[in-house]
């Protein structure tokens, strides 16, 4: 298997609403919101579901990763009801391996609310359910030895089994990529988001705000440095700025596309992951991985949602 994915499973479930909706309801517009189970039901039982697409940051780079044509599988904590049934066949109906057996769980599949307004804004609400509660006895050691890389998401690092589980699956990984998720993650997480890029990870992917966050700087510029200097490669999103990957002392540089009509930004940095992974995985130059992330990540902010048809 080329990569091995281990993630937060959580379902999206879409729905259209008024921004009459998102006021009632003390909802800010396009950000997320974390919720527990009794105000996600409540939400959820006024509204009509559109589509529900098995999500999570790490799963949306595997699926993509699979549509490039990439063996790959994930790893990821659902229940055994009827949200953890559809995430299980969304999956196996994008070619991706599964390695979890599920069973019911006294918490059910995790869940994001993903309601989109007549101006295309997404405003997420999620209750992670059973998802953050991922622990080392739910990791396929076989799985994670058999991949040629391992790929987890910041989202996932918790204090306590989810920690666990992470360094079971990097102990026993060939090769370890991570993304930092994004920024409050970073900044709650800091102390060991730092060891982890300094001496565990051997790929990091991270916007600039998260990387710059992680190290405290202020100019682009000391970023460089400290990638060159921790010698690791080191993957950064600049948003209209493009794509730059620092390895060991190497800089490579891509630019973003023009002229795009965006519809949705969610999913942008999970499918530049899958572009820039599949390019590496399959022996391309540093240059070409960053392009087909560029390409990928470009398509996927003209639709709505974080899934390519």
């Amino acid at each position: 298997m080329k990569i091995l994915g281990i993630g937060n499973a959580i379902v999206d479930v879409i729905c259209k609403v008024e921004d009459e909706f998102i006021t009632r309801n003390n909802l800010t517009k396009s950000t997320m919101k974390l919720v527990d189970e009794a105000e996600f039901k409540k939400l959820l039982s006024t509204l009509k579901i559109e589509e529900t697409v098995s999500g999570g940051s790490v799963a949306n780079s595997i699926v993509g990763l699979s549509k490039l044509g990439n063996k790959v599988g994930f790893i990821g904590k659902i229940s055994d009801d009827d949200l953890g049934n559809k995430y299980e066949e969304g999956l196996k109906k994008e070619n991706v391996q599964f390695f979890y057996s599920k069973k019911k769980e006294e918490v059910p599949t995790g869940t994001c609310l993903i309601l989109v307004t007549p101006d295309s804004e997404r405003t997420m609400v999620t209750f992670l359910g059973t998802a953050g509660k991922i622990n080392e006895k739910d990791i396929n050691i076989n799985a994670v030895k058999n991949s040629e890389i391992l790929f987890l998401e910041g989202y996932l690092w918790d204090e306590g089994e989810p920690k666990k589980a992470f360094e079971k699956a990097i102990n026993n990984a060939n090769n370890v990529a991570m993304s930092l998720s994004d920024l409050f993650c970073v900044e709650r997480h800091k102390t060991h988001f730092l060891d982890l890029v300094k001496n565990k990870l051997d790929i990091t992917f991270a916007n600039e705000q998260e990387i710059m966050s992680l190290i405290d700087v202020k100019k682009f510029d000391e970023v460089i440095s400290f990638a060159k200097e921790i010698n690791k490669f080191i993957v950064i999103t600049r948003g209209d700025k493009g794509a730059v990957a620092i390895n060991k002392n190497v800089i490579v540089e891509c630019s973003a596309k023009n002229n795009l009509k965006i519809k949705d930004l969610t999913g942008a940095g999970d499918l530049f992951a899958s572009g820039f992974l599949h390019g590496l995985i399959n022996n391309k130059s540093t240059k070409e991985s960053l392009e087909t992330g560029s390409e990928m990540s470009s398509k996927v902010i003209q639709i709505i949602g974080a899934r390519l048809n």
